[in-house]
């Protein structure tokens, strides 16, 4: 980029100007439920690719999105679903559970501004068409609450967003003989309350899709019968839709569409993968866009840049978080009940835990770790059932649930406590694999989701070793079957097998790794009695570790996390759980002094940072 490009952007960026560009395809009819998610880059036309999927195949779904977050709630799977999923709008990967919807329901719809989430009307269970509105704030985890009704029960409207009103506009109202309706309803999004007036449709219409800008909504096909024309209302106002533009011929019904303020794209209805595109401030004909993965009706769209998110409340990284500011984390672990819990610190500032989501699955008992400066990733585990094999990735930038990223060879527990990785690279190795102790390092590339591949050998079989890194070298530190002293590394950017590079001051197994670009940090562990050791080397040599001090407590499996100047020690087993987090300053020597505590006493999970050692240039 040229330097007045770049001056420009950051311009834009002070001036909160940026939007995002991701449009997003959810689920659907293929002609049967499909769990289908498509993206592209709104801002250019194309075909869409793969995403992931929704947790559970659905069509006649709603949903919506933040800058940051997309959603999909409720849906027909067959039976009518009250499933909220979600996943980070800016990765790629498969949905979480986030909640539940009041109750079950399809044939319902959506909208959403950059802080709350709407679900109206539908058809449940019972199937009784219902005049619901629930909604969620989609920052934090639960369920979907009543914020009032809608002015009459209908299912298959359509919805759209302004930052401070939503829309619910057409649909079908089943007590009245299955009767279209042209009412178009309004709330005020800040508030709870019912639905009021806002005007009438051109012609009674269900199934339409919609997009608009934060000022203006658009209407266009629907069942009632086809149509090719595009109607529009104005959403601060209130008043009747009027005609607007063209759309071309055969759109018909259940395609949904979502925006990046300015174009409207939708799809053209029925079972196709045809998506058009519309200029929503000067209308005209509408043209082809692309085409998604698979062919679909009854899906629903959303975009982390449609009408309903407001400029002026997405502010520029710098001022709310920015990457590699110092969060560490705490995912999995036992209670000694096996938990989901992934929990949050702040590393540069003493004090306790907070909740910031839920792994995708259950496990402890020594799961592998590794991050980059933006996203974090749990590496197997045991579960609750069985050892798992499961890559599990989650955005540290907001807080939300894991998705699924990959796979490891095998079903392992027991891998490096600590993170070994580059800035592109992860990095795990030995572990339990039934029936027994393996040798095997693997690695995988932290941005493209996908399964681990094979690195090369520790020198022998190992599990609950500790882990650290810098950006070119990883450690394996102690471990067992047998108690061990030994230290080895490799080269993160090769493969191979790994080298010898000196001893511990004491043998043990079951202690975490710290590290900064400099220094590699072992603190606690068993040898077998539980040890308050902390040892250190310097990464770009080799030789024996020095004792660096100790723990506050001994204890064996302690979580760490770090920046490149302060490592914290997490929980562990005393051998009771605790909640105990202790930290040092990796530069000098000494004790570890009091930090916080966890919100709950465990061990045996995994840590991750944005900024640990492995992460300095």
């Amino acid at each position: 980029m040229a330097i007045w490009g770049i001056k420009e952007r950051y311009k834009k960026a002070r001036a909160n100007d940026i939007r995002g560009s991701r449009g997003i395809w959810l689920g659907g009819g293929s002609p049967g439920n499909d769990a289908t998610v498509d993206y592209v880059n709104l801002n250019h036309a194309g075909d869409f690719v793969d995403f992931g999927d929704l947790s559970t195949a659905r069509a006649l779904n709603a949903g919506g999105a933040s800058s940051t977050r997309v959603f999909c709630t409720g849906g027909t799977a067959p039976g009518k679903s009250d499933i909220m999923d979600c996943a980070e709008i800016a990765s790629t990967g498969n949905f979480t559970d986030f909640g539940n919807l009041t109750d079950e329901r399809g044939y319902l719809q959506g909208f959403s501004n950059n802080i709350r989430l709407f679900a109206t009307g539908g058809d449940a269970a019972s199937n009784d068409y219902k005049n619901i509105i629930d909604y969620i704030n989609m920052a934090s985890l639960g369920d979907a609450v009543d914020f009032g009704d809608l002015t009459s029960v209908r299912a298959l409207a359509t919805c759209q967003a302004s930052p401070t009103r939503g829309i619910t506009a057409g649909g079908v109202h089943k007590p009245n003989g299955h009767a279209n309706l042209d009412i178009i309803d309004y709330i005020t999004i800040a508030t709870t309350g019912d639905a009021a007036d806002f005007g009438d449709l051109t012609a009674i219409q269900r199934s339409q899709e919609s997009f608009g800008s934060d000022t203006r909504m658009c209407m266009t096909g629907g069942q009632a019968p086809g149509t090719t024309k595009v109607e529009k209302i104005e959403i601060a106002t209130t008043g009747n839709a009027v005609d607007f533009a063209e759309s071309t011929s055969g759109t018909t019904e259940n395609a949904r569409g979502t925006s990046n303020n300015t174009k409207g794209v939708y799809g053209k209805g029925s079972v196709q993968n045809t998506v058009l595109q519309l200029n929503i401030q000067n209308g005209g004909v509408a043209t082809d866009f692309g085409d998604l993965t698979v062919a679909r009706t009854a899906a629903h769209a959303a975009s982390n840049c449609h009408g309903g998110i407001d400029q002026d409340v997405i502010q520029r990284p710098s001022v709310t978080y920015m990457p590699g500011s110092g969060r560490g984390f705490y995912s999995g672990g036992a209670t000694p009940t096996m938990v989901n819990v992934i929990e949050l610190f702040h590393i540069p500032t003493l004090g306790n835990a907070s909740d910031f989501g839920d792994l995708m699955n259950i496990t402890s008992n020594g799961p592998g770790s590794a991050s980059n400066y933006t996203r974090a990733f749990h590496i197997g585990g045991n579960g609750p059932s069985a050892i798992q094999d499961d890559i599990q990735s989650f955005e540290m930038a907001s807080r939300g649930n894991a998705a699924d990223f990959g796979d490891i060879s095998s079903d392992t527990y027991g891998m490096n406590q600590g993170s070994i990785n580059s800035l592109t690279r992860a990095v795990f190795g030995g572990g339990y694999v039934a029936p027994g102790t393996v040798d095997v390092i693997e690695y995988f590339t932290m941005a493209t989701a996908g399964n681990a591949a094979d690195f090369g050998n520790l020198a022998s079989a190992t599990q609950h070793f500790a882990g650290a890194s810098n950006s070119t070298r990883g450690l394996f530190m102690g471990g067992n079957p047998s108690v061990i002293d030994v230290i080895q590394y490799i080269t993160i950017a090769s493969t191979g097998n790994t080298t010898d590079f000196g001893d511990l001051t004491d043998g043990r197994s079951s202690g975490c790794g710290i590290s900064s670009s400099v220094r590699a940090i072992c603190g606690g562990g068993a040898d077998p009695s539980m040890s308050n050791i902390i040892d250190y080397i310097t990464i770009a040599s080799t030789g024996d570790a020095q004792d660096f001090g100790d723990l506050q407590t001994a204890r064996k499996m302690p979580v760490t996390a770090s920046n490149s100047t302060r490592g914290l020690f997490m929980g562990g087993h005393t051998p009771s759980k605790v909640n105990t987090t202790g930290y040092i300053t990796i530069a000098s020597t000494g004790d570890a002094a009091d930090f916080g505590d966890l919100t709950t006493a465990k061990s045996e999970g995994a840590g991750n940072s944005d900024s640990h050692g492995g992460l300095q240039a």
